[in-house]
């Protein structure tokens, strides 16, 4: 099962992330699987993980919450287009390439068939080098209350 996150980014732009384990810890730590370094995720936030070709989200205590398509969740199924909010950032889920058409949460799916973009690759302990717009300061390239 090949799973990617697709994040959704205020400029309208979006970067995949493909994750390569059985479990993957988003958080904003350093030695987290997917590291998000912004103040509104906590430091071990949400796992994601496969059990029997299904895969699931368990939130960690999170501060903010994990939501999986606008609902708070602590431990859900999820399956390939759901949305994944962790702290001001969205998500599309992706199991081997379905959905095939990215569309961001709220918006219509267009006619014509997405262009495929190119997928980061997880880095162990992937670090700002997955978020290069993003620093540890608090100027970030969205306003939190808008996302």
């Amino acid at each position: 099962m090949n799973v990617d996150l697709v994040l959704f980014k205020k400029n309208g732009s979006r970067k995949t992330f493909a994750l390569q384990n059985n479990i993957t810890v988003m958080g904003r730590r350093h030695d987290c699987d997917l590291c998000i370094p912004l103040k509104a995720v906590s430091r071990r936030h949400c796992q994601l993980y496969s059990n029997d070709d299904k895969l699931r989200i368990r939130d960690l205590g999170s501060r903010n919450g994990t939501y999986l398509n606008g609902k708070r969740v602590d431990d859900a199924m999820i399956k390939a287009g759901d949305y994944l909010k962790v702290g001001p950032l969205t998500f599309l889920l992706r199991i081997d390439n379905e959905p095939q058409q990215i569309v961001p949460p709220g918006a219509r799916a267009p006619k014509a068939a997405a262009k495929k973009e190119p997928v980061a690759e997880m880095k162990p302990n992937a670090d700002l080098d997955a978020f290069p717009e993003f620093d540890d300061s608090d100027s970030l390239p969205f306003d939190l209350d808008e996302v």
